[in-house]
């Protein structure tokens, strides 16, 4: 107690003082040889510190395990919050832009009810606006010049930018281009924003202030993302134009902030312009004024044609809000990847059309969105790609699958869920580690493979129900990927030359593992007998032709002699081996002590036969059904040609007798049990055994002949 006790006062005093800030390791090391007396208290001075170091790295790990799952709620916590204050951005954003908007509105209305109070709010707002109305067109001409002038900088855009009155530029500045997927730095660009689109230039390094030409982006297919600052990643934004996506960096927070409001004001200002010609272009325009006839005979056509009624045609209002809106919504949920919500837009655009003549106005908004559908398009097929993460089951496409049938694709769908679910299957079977025994391997191969064929049954059920043409091709993939899982398992059962036993088990559990499928209405046994039939064969008749061997070396060196087993409990267990083989008279060939009144080749041959006969009808469907008769047809006549043989060159009476009661054991008790147990495996008699059996001679043999006609 007393010694625990020091030890205990002793590890705290250790403790503190490797704690302390100013502990140097050598000094310490020093300090401590100079005290010890010898080798012994250096071995249990670090004995102490060794269970301290222990005692240190536990304490840390039950702190760490305590931990864990705090951690884990942190993070989840963390994220909820991440997300939940981007929506409110999203959501913020869009009520900015919804006053702004109402207040311009507001703001041209009064213009035109009162056009010099307008002129002076437009004068007060912008110092560098011309209060006369003489001078407007010189601003106007000063903004357009000034765009000509830095345009002339930049080479290879002169063609790509024809000179509209109306274009002007916006804003512009030297931005750094970083490597979306990387975050690598790829170039230093120059971007310059006009009224309708955004061109981006990269520097030319032989010559100053001069630009070449990289891309140019209309604003009605362009999305602005703000990027999270992520130190040193920071004043960065992202351009989505899909199906491609660029990060550029500001300079300072600053420039990034003047970048993103005037990106997004220049988007509402063009969406509002878009809006007002769609407006004046919904407006009815005046007929013109029929010229006068001076044919008489038009006077009766009119009254005619007055009579009749006049088919005007109906106006398609395309100023609604949403609808101006549709196309910068489509985007923002395509790149949220909010699936529903763009399908949903679309469905009531084409709900709001049905019945509206295809304008012109009509047209240009259908060909906007009709660019945005495949752009969704073109999303929802990526996520069902086998590149994407397999992980999720069946259930992870279906909300890409849904959608795809939403706008029509349920072919597409089709096909790329099932391509989806066969790199699953494929990838599933590839992890599986080949250890241990064969058959463990094969019960947990056939659970992965059945189970997910299933599961992927289920969910084709689900999300195909109302297209029934789709089921053809469910069918011819679940065909496919019985081949794929036929492959692994023959390679396993059948290329490594396992005993038919082993076979014969690991195709009985494929067998009732292929029986579950029956539960949803599908029926693949038939497929997986056609292909693994090739394989049974061969083992069917490699196993044939090790019996026959084996039966050959046992008739070669046959003494025709008693068996004697030597003790009571090896007699009583050859007895159970041949009750199980359904030999039930074999008390009647038993003799004194442990005679047994057969020869040991006929009683091997006996139980290898009916070993070959309870496995392979195990194996045995109909495909196989001359190949199995065959095989022990041919097993057969090897034995009771050597008996047949033997009993007719023995001159001895005692073992030509003895040959006799080998042979009647082999005609009267071996054959009908073979061909009894042969018909309630396979459901009918066997023409082929029954001759076998009555016949009493298999095989004339030249009586002067010493040799054996096997």
């Amino acid at each position: 107690m007393a010694l625990s006790l020091a030890e205990g006062g002793g590890g705290s005093r250790l403790r503190r003082q490797l704690e302390s800030g100013g502990f140097a390791a050598g000094e310490y090391v020093k300090q401590l040889s100079q005290q010890s007396d010898g080798d012994r208290d250096l071995q249990e001075h670090r004995q102490r510190i060794q269970a301290l170091s222990e005692e240190t790295a536990q304490s840390l790990k039950r702190n760490v395990y305590q931990n864990y799952r705090q951690f884990i709620e942190t993070a989840r916590e963390i994220s909820y919050l991440e997300s939940e204050m981007y929506q409110l951005s999203h959501i913020l954003t869009e009520q900015k832009g919804i006053m702004e908007a109402v207040t311009q509105a507001l703001l041209l209305q009064a213009d035109r009810d009162d056009p010099a109070l307008g002129a002076r709010r437009a004068a007060a707002a912008d110092p560098f606006l011309p209060l006369s109305a003489k001078d407007a067109a010189a601003s106007e001409e000063g903004r357009q010049r000034t765009l000509t002038t830095l345009l002339e900088k930049v080479e290879g855009c002169r063609d790509l930018l024809p000179e509209s009155p109306g274009k002007y530029l916006v804003y512009n500045g030297d931005l750094v281009e970083y490597d979306a997927d990387h975050m690598a730095q790829i170039q230093r660009v120059h971007a310059f924003l006009m009224n309708d689109c955004l061109l981006v230039a990269t520097a030319l390094p032989s010559r100053r202030g001069a630009y070449r030409y990289d891309a140019l982006y209309p604003l009605d297919g362009l999305a602005v993302v703000n990027v999270k600052d992520n130190p040193p990643m920071k004043d960065m934004f992202k351009l989505l134009m899909f199906p491609e996506s660029r990060i550029f960096q500001a300079e300072n927070a600053k420039i990034k902030k003047e970048w993103l409001e005037v990106l997004e004001e220049t988007k509402r200002s063009r969406a509002l312009s878009e809006k007002r010609r769609l407006e004046q272009e919904a407006l009815p325009r005046p007929a013109p004024a029929p010229l006068e006839s001076t044919n008489p005979f038009d006077e009766d056509e009119e009254e005619e044609e007055e009579d009749e009624p006049s088919a005007e045609e109906e106006v398609v209002d395309l100023s609604l809000e949403w609808i101006q809106e549709l196309p910068e919504d489509l985007d923002v949920c395509i790149a949220q990847r909010d699936f529903e919500g763009a399908v949903d837009l679309l469905d009531k655009l084409n709900e709001y059309l049905a019945d509206k003549p295809a304008s012109q106005p009509v047209k240009e908004l259908r060909a906007k969105v009709d660019e945005r559908v495949r752009q969704l398009t073109d999303v929802l097929v990526f996520e069902l790609s086998p590149d994407r993460s397999l992980r999720g089951g069946p259930r992870a496409t279906r909300r890409a699958v849904s959608q795809l049938i939403r706008l029509g694709q349920s072919t597409k769908a089709c096909e790329l869920f099932l391509k989806n679910r066969a790199a699953a299957v494929q990838t599933a079977i590839r992890q599986l580690r080949i250890e241990g025994a064969t058959l463990l391997y094969i019960h947990k191969l056939c659970h992965v493979f059945f189970t997910s064929l299933l599961e992927t049954a289920r969910e084709f059920e689900t999300d195909f129900a109302g297209n029934n043409g789709c089921y053809s091709a469910f069918v011819v993939w679940a065909r496919s990927s019985m081949r794929m899982f036929v492959d692994a398992f023959s390679k396993q059962v059948f290329d490594s030359k396992e005993s038919l036993s082993t076979a014969a088990e690991c195709v009985k559990v494929a067998k009732e593992h292929c029986k579950q499928l029956s539960e949803i209405g599908l029926d693949l046994t038939f497929i997986i007998h056609a292909l693994l039939v090739k394989d049974i064969k061969g083992a069917l008749q490699s196993y044939k032709d090790i019996i026959i061997e084996a039966t050959k070396h046992r008739n070669s060196e046959e003494m025709w002699r008693k068996m004697n087993l030597m003790t009571p409990e090896a007699l009583g267990k050859l007895r159970e081996e041949m009750r199980s083989c359904g030999v039930g008279n074999f008390d009647q060939y038993t003799g004194d002590d442990c005679w047994v009144n057969l020869s040991y080749t006929v009683v091997a041959f006996t139980k290898q036969t009916m070993a070959f006969l309870e496995e392979a009808l195990k194996l045995y469907f109909p495909e196989l059904h001359m190949v199995l008769l065959e095989s022990l047809v041919e097993i057969i006549l090897v034995a009771v040609q050597h008996v047949d043989y033997s009993l007719r060159c023995e001159q001895d009476p005692e073992k030509k007798a003895f040959i006799r009661q080998n042979a009647s054991f082999l005609y009267e008790t071996v054959l009908p049990v073979v061909e009894k147990r042969f018909e309630e495996g396979v459901g009918k008699p066997a023409k082929q055994l029954q001759d076998l059996r009555n016949a009493s001679r298999l095989m004339r043999v030249n009586p002067e002949s010493t040799t054996s006609v096997v």
